[in-house]
């Protein structure tokens, strides 16, 4: 379970909720933010904490994309793939980025720099093709700014 300093942290968030589980998605955020992941037993650990099914925190972790259930990299890249994106060269931005990093979609570069995510819509067509580089919103992509962003974060 959760050591005491951090569950007040938790109960922080939960009481600002009527109901317990309504806190779902900000303790999630919380326990990322300081974890770097959502293990396993960390949603098992949510679930117990929050009186719900473990299989419910796991469904919530797996739909959202902003959830990570394995370490990535310093520097995280989501490509978004949807129809704006493709039609404006998402594709050749992923091949692009693949190359230059020797990794593939849900891989981290070996020193842990750099991953790379292909994700569905993240609601910024009009710079498309785009990304998200962290919490930072990039577009319209050309190879030129991967290269930038690459080159900040080494």
């Amino acid at each position: 379970m959760f050591s005491a300093e951090f569950k007040q942290e938790l109960d922080k968030i939960t009481n600002k909720y009527e109901q317990k589980r309504a806190a779902l998605l900000p303790l999630l955020h919380c326990v990322q933010e300081k974890e770097g992941l959502i293990s396993p037993e960390t949603e098992k650990n949510l679930a117990e904490y929050l009186g719900i099914p473990v299989v419910q925190v796991h469904e919530v972790v797996s739909f959202y994309h902003l959830f990570h259930q394995q370490k990535l990299g310093k520097c995280h890249f989501s490509i978004c793939q949807t129809t704006a994106c493709a039609l404006r060269g998402a594709e050749g931005i992923i091949d692009y980025i693949q190359q230059k990093l020797n990794i593939k979609p849900g891989e981290t570069t070996p020193d842990g720099k750099f991953s790379l995510s292909v994700v569905e819509c993240l609601g910024a067509c009009e710079i498309a093709p785009m990304m998200q580089c962290n919490k930072d919103y990039i577009g319209p992509l050309t190879k030129q700014k991967v290269d930038e962003l690459m080159g900040k974060n080494k």
